[in-house]
Order: structure tokens, then C-alpha cells, then sequence
């Protein structure tokens, strides 16, 4: 049970660490996700936040596989 609340709490802490990394992104290029209306930099904004959870997700898991003791890395 406790490894269920390990892998959920990493996912978690993935995707939002990487979608911060890419609203940080988006405020770099000087896209406002807040923008009024669907502007062009503004839905480039929400795609690099997507992106950017999405990817921070990946990484967890796959860092996550990389523990040692872990059974599914056998």
C-alpha cells in the first residue's frame, strides 16, 4: 500500500514541478497564459505548461524506476 502512495505522490510532485517549468518557460518568451482571449502566445503558453507536466510526469516515473530495491526493476 505504501508503494501505491509513493508512486502517486512522485507523479504528483512531477507533474506540477514540470508544469511550473513550463509556465517559467512561457513567462521567459513573454507569453501570458492569463492573457485576455485565445491569442496566439497565450495558447502557446498553455501548450508549454502541458508539455511541461506532461514531461515531468515522465521523468518521475522514470527516475522512480531507477531506485534501487524497487521490484520493477527486475
Amino acid at each position: 500500500m505504501i508503494e501505491k502512495l509513493i508512486e502517486g505522490l512522485t507523479d504528483a510532485i512531477g507533474f506540477v514541478v514540470g508544469a511550473l517549468v513550463g509556465y517559467g518557460l512561457g513567462e521567459t518568451f513573454g507569453w501570458e497564459v492569463f492573457a485576455e482571449g485565445y491569442s496566439t502566445e497565450a495558447l502557446l503558453a498553455i501548450a508549454l505548461i502541458g508539455i511541461g507536466g506532461g514531461a515531468g510526469l515522465q521523468a518521475a516515473r522514470h527516475l522512480r524506476g531507477k531506485l534501487p530495491g524497487d521490484a520493477s526493476n527486475d
